[in-house]
This record gives C-alpha cells, structure tokens and sequence, in this order.
C-alpha cells in the first residue's frame, strides 16, 4: 500500500501594510499595530472610502532590476520580493536544483487593475496607438507566477489560481494536489494584490461593501464588532515553499510547518453573498478536517476569514458552530484583517504565514478594534490583544465572492 506523502512548509516570504517580511508583518500583527491609513497611492478625496491597507516604504529596486521593475505590476514586484525572501528561508539553492520540477503557482485575484484604469483613460482620452505594449502581460492574473519563473529561471508547472478573496487559500490547496499527484518536487505558492485604484474601490462602494469610517483609519477595520461597516481595500503578498516532507528531510531542511488538510466547497447560492446557514464554509471546514485525519476537538485556532462586513460576519460564526459543534466556543478565533484590511487574492496567502509563524511563536494575533461584540458574533476573537498559547493545529478560512471556499489546516512539525 503507497502511503500519500506529507507536504510542509519550508519557506516564507511576505510583504504587507505592517511589514516587508515574515517576520516584521507578524510582530507588528502580534502588538496589535494597525496598516490602514489614508490612500495616497492615488487622491481619494471624492470616494466614499478614502483608506486602504497600502503595502509601506517598498522600493522594487531592492529586490529586481530597474529596468523589469518599470515593465511589471505591482503586484507582480511584490511577488518577486516575497519569493526572494521565501527560497532564502528555505535555503533552496536553485543552481543545484532542476528547474523543470520547481512548479510556481503565486496567483491574484485582480492582477494590475491600476494599469487598466491607467490605459482605459489614456485611451479615452488619447485614442489609438497611445496605449502602453505592456498592458496585458501586466494585467493578466497570472503574471505573478509568470514573472517569478521569469526572475527564477523555473521551468516547471506556473500558472495562477483566481477565486477571489479565496485565491491565496486555493493556490496552496493546488499546491498540496500537485506535489502529491509528483507533478513537481518543490511548489512556490501563494497570492499577490495591488488593486488600491478609484475605479476598483468605486466598484466595491457602489456595493457598500467597504467602510466609510475615513476619519480613523486605525479604528475603521471592525470584523465581529457591532458598529462595523464594511471592509477596507488592502495590497500585499505571501509567498510559501511546499515540499514534500521526504525531500525537505533528504535535504536537510528546516521545516516550519505541515500543511496537513485542505478542504473546499461552493455555496452555489448568490454571486456575492455567503449562504445565510454558512453551509458551503462549513462543509470546506469539515472537509478540510476530514482530509487531515483531524477531528473538531484537535484544532487549537482559527484564522478567520473575517471580514468586517454586517452579513458575512455572523454568517462565519454560525459555520464555524456547524463544523464545530459543542468545541466552537473553545477555539480562539481572530481576523488579522482588524489590522491590515483585506487584500483580496493575497489574503489567503497572508493568513497562512500568519498561521505558520503563530504555530511556531505559541502566539495568537489579536482582532483589534472589538469594542461593541455583535450578539450574533458570540465566539472567542481575542480582541485587542495577543494571547499566549500552545499551538499544535490551525485552520485557515478564506470564503469569496460566487461562493468559492477554501480552507487549510497547518500543523507543528514534528507532530
């Protein structure tokens, strides 16, 4: 009888509105400091929401060539720069390596929204022959990848994964299903999204899915919390190393982590609202514990999708009761989003190196910014700080628009 192989984590990398690596993003989540802010990446002054989770300081010249840096989008930098620091952790020697069984699956959900904004008014405005040649190799929502295997030299399976807000989750999930089908030896994985654009957050607002509480940034990001009004645009990337745990061990890896189940499902109901029962997350939860041999006494935290809107809220509490019956009220539940927004394709991706690092640090992010807790939102959410705790099992949820649901399962190695 074959025995299906294990896939850890052998590497990290992230660049987000608290942080331009792993470990800066998480100690900042981990003291409750909060990356939304006025937009100033363009004048917000006539939307309705003028804040956004920007991604701080970043100099694309600090991780790539100039000249590339000016041909590719943001998105795409920071995934280059999220990998830089991810294969270095890893300590993967990509000299020695053979190029063709390195798969690269960093997806987005968005690609570069602010280049088609750019180009649609300078085409409005300018006519034909105006239009940049880099347009749709900077659009397209598989150029993260694209341009990772470009910098890297790796030749084997690239492409991206786009799920919506789920797409960070749903390209480590393939890249689970890859590494054990022996489609490759070693998976780059993860979500990258810069989309802080007016056409972008007018698309958002029109729906009043985003927040409008402009006047404290800090304070506007309220997953669980009564007063909350809607989510906050944020941009970032999280970029991990899969492997199987038999080759990290040949070579001697340091393994941070097990990425032990996956579960996934669609709640086939609306095209931008969960099921009011939470049925399509909660069957993902179940599945993902099932896929991990684990059952709902076993997990020890759960990263929420939690996303500070009125109707998605409530609708993640009662799945995560579903899935976990009597043990729901035991497990703390935190949404990093009070702190750094929600990056849509990449918020997936952070999450899961959030849930790495708080495996190995036995420490739970707070959510911030729970001062008035919803009757109907009646779990654990850590509010306002940190909490201590020993850390063997975590789950990740990522729910998104058409129903898409995704949810992983880490574990401390060794186990």
């Amino acid at each position: 009888m074959t025995t299906e192989p294990r896939i850890v984590i052998t590497g990290m990398g992230a660049i987000s509105p608290v942080g331009l690596s792993c470990q800066d993003t998480f100690d900042n989540l981990v003291a409750g400091q909060s990356g939304i802010d006025r937009i100033t990446l363009f004048d917000p002054s006539s939307s309705p929401c003028q804040i956004a989770g920007e991604v701080k300081e970043f100099e694309p010249k600090n991780y790539m060539d100039h000249k590339k840096a000016r041909r590719i989008g943001r998105y795409a930098q920071f995934s280059i720069a999220a990998t830089r620091e991810a294969l270095a952790q890893a300590q993967l020697d990509l000299t020695t390596e053979d190029p063709s069984r390195i798969a690269c699956l960093v997806s987005s959900a968005i690609g570069d929204f602010p280049m088609l904004e750019d180009q649609m008014n300078l085409f409005s405005e300018k006519g034909r022959g105006r239009i940049s040649p880099f347009t749709v190799s900077r659009v397209s929502t598989s150029m993260a990848a694209g341009n990772i295997a470009l910098e890297f030299g790796l030749t084997g399976v690239s492409y991206g994964v786009s799920s919506a807000c789920a797409t960070g989750s749903h390209s480590l999930a393939t890249a689970m299903m890859i590494l054990k089908l022996g489609l490759a030896d070693v998976v780059l994985a993860g979500g990258a999204e810069a989309a802080v654009c007016e056409t972008f957050l007018e698309s958002y607002a029109v729906m009043r899915a985003l927040t409008t509480r402009n006047d404290a940034p800090a304070r506007a990001s309220r997953p669980f919390d009564k007063e909350r009004d809607g989510f906050v645009i944020a941009e970032g990337c999280g970029v991990l190393v899969l492997e199987t745990l038999e080759r990290a061990q040949q070579r001697g890896a340091n393994i941070l982590a097990e990425l032990s189940g996956m579960g996934m499902s669609c709640d086939a109901y609306h095209i931008t609202s969960a099921h009011p029962d939470g049925r399509g997350a909660a069957q993902a939860m179940t599945a993902a514990l099932n896929s991990a041999g684990l059952g709902p006494a076993d997990v020890d935290y759960i990263n929420a999708h939690g996303t500070a809107t009125q109707v998605n809220d409530p609708i993640e509490t009662n799945a995560i009761k579903t899935a976990f019956g009597e043990f729901a009220g035991q497990i703390p539940v935190s949404s990093i989003k009070s702190m750094i927004g929600h990056s849509i394709g990449a918020a997936g991706a952070l999450e899961a190196v959030t849930c790495v690092m708080a495996l190995n640090a036995g420490v739970i992010p707070p959510t911030i910014n729970l001062d008035n807790p919803d009757p109907k939102c009646d779990l654990d959410y850590v509010p306002h700080t940190a909490r201590e705790k020993d850390l063997n099992t975590v789950m990740s949820n990522s729910f998104a628009f058409g129903g898409q649901n995704c949810v992983l399962i880490f574990r401390k190695f060794p186990t």
